[in-house]
């Protein structure tokens, strides 16, 4: 899991360092896809569930999984949130996931990427052996909403090792009796996809015609940050760190 979570930490890094005005995200997919490939591993996301693309790439009202193209191209004051998951030889999965503000972006832009990370961390810091699930939960969603901002809620978090998707669901926010998972009590050795996806206005979603591209009903800004995380007994790790 650590040498997945790493090759998938470094791709996303050649991703995100690629993000520049006029770069088409097609190119970046192909960088990110030979990336991962170079250390040994797979893209994960490529061919899952029938998605074509090795990452997801997805701009401004865009809250996962747009599928890069050629004709997609990055433009300045964007935010373009990447995720890139790696499945290593030995036969286990890594994923994460940012979001990047491209040059000068609003103000309001700045404060929710701002948001979205923080809620990451206070999430993760809460996945310790003892506590329940619902306090990941709980921490995410009280800092989201004392900001303003709101939860996309069809969307969660997951359990990952073997499988990209495993049991349990990592909701990003609490509501009392809707998942079983929320008193899950946590133990050393889980290891979790925790990814906070917020946005500025309302939490709906749609789907485009292309049954991937999943954006804000609204039309508003949205930004996703994700790790994979293992717990101890004493604070959890981070299985894909930023350099």
């Amino acid at each position: 899991m650590a040498q997945a979570g790493a090759i998938a930490a470094q791709a996303l890094q050649t991703a995100l360092a690629m993000l520049v005005p006029g770069v088409s995200t097609l190119k970046v997919d192909r960088a990110t896809e030979q990336a991962i490939r170079e250390a040994g591993a797979f893209p994960s996301f490529k061919g899952f569930r029938g998605y074509p693309a090795s990452t997801c790439i997805s701009i401004n009202d865009v809250v996962v999984h747009g599928i890069p193209s050629d004709e997609l191209r990055v433009k300045a004051g964007d935010i373009v949130g990447i995720d890139v998951g790696a499945y290593f030889e030995g036969g286990f999965h890594g994923d994460n996931a940012a979001t990047k503000a491209i040059g000068e972006v609003s103000e309001e832009a700045r404060k929710l990427l701002q948001v979205a990370e923080e809620a990451l961390y206070l999430g993760i810091a809460q996945a310790v052996a003892g506590n329940t699930l619902k306090e990941i939960s709980i921490a995410i969603q009280e800092h989201v909403e004392a900001h303003g901002y709101s939860i996309v809620r069809q969307l969660l978090g997951h359990g990952i090792g073997r499988q990209m998707h495993e049991p349990p669901q990592v909701p990003n926010y609490y509501e009392p009796g809707e998942f079983p998972e929320y008193e899950l009590r946590l133990r050393p050795g889980m290891t979790l996809a925790i990814e906070p996806m917020i946005n500025i206005g309302g939490p709906e979603i749609a789907v485009d015609e292309d049954c991937w591209t999943t954006r804000t009903a609204d039309g508003s800004l949205s930004a996703h940050f994700e790790h994979t995380i293992v717990v101890t007994k004493d604070e959890s790790r981070i299985l894909t760190p930023r350099t």
